[in-house]
């Protein structure tokens, strides 16, 4: 069994936390995990994205462009941005909150999020998408939007592990007085997703 993860964002958005408790949960499973990260101006909300490459088949840290089996996009244009590492067939969900780019060089066109998802939507119709920063806002703090997908991931049943493994490390991973507002952002999402996707 091989399976690879990329998980695209920008600083900020806990990307690398969310690779953590992914691959946490793979090896918690019984799998071989590899994992690595390309790291920009992460505290200037710059590009970061984190491979998880999950199996005994797996030859390298980094996902092959073409190879990953699931996307999850915390951002859109980050997510658009690493639509080559998708295979054919792979899975793509996306939080629809856009985060402006800081700075802009000059002659770039206008960052135009409604535009992105469109795209996504066109080419990916069976893309799994919703404003998981609203959602985690709803239910305590923004910040958990990064596990709002994790539990979005889980209800669309599109990692190769049980979403109770998932769980228990998020448990693990999370202190102890943010675990309940996170635990909330989980089940949300997880809910909700599968409200979308008619699981």
């Amino acid at each position: 069994m091989k399976y690879d993860i990329l998980i695209a964002g920008v600083g900020g958005q806990g990307v690398v936390l969310a690779s953590r408790i992914l691959a946490l949960a793979a090896m918690k499973a019984g799998f071989h995990v590899s994992t690595a990260e390309t790291i920009g101006m992460s505290q200037r909300e710059g590009s970061v994205s984190s491979h998880i490459r999950i199996g005994d088949d797996v030859s390298g840290s980094l996902i092959p462009i073409g190879q990953a089996d699931l996307l999850l996009g915390l951002e859109p244009a980050e997510t658009v941005r690493n639509l080559p590492f998708l295979k054919e067939g792979g899975k793509v969900l996306v939080n629809t909150h856009a985060i402006p780019p800081a700075s802009r060089p000059p002659g770039s066109p206008e960052y135009n999020p409604a535009a992105l998802l469109s795209f996504l939507c066109s080419y990916y119709p069976d893309i799994l998408c919703s404003d998981f920063t609203e959602l985690a806002g709803d239910v305590g703090t923004y910040k958990a939007a990064n596990v709002a997908m994790l539990g979005a991931a889980a209800g669309a049943r599109v990692l190769p592990f049980h979403e109770d493994i998932l769980k228990a490390v998020l448990d693990a991973e999370i202190p102890e007085k943010y675990r309940a507002v996170n635990d909330a952002a989980f089940e949300r999402a997880r809910k909700c997703i599968r409200f979308i996707s008619g699981i």
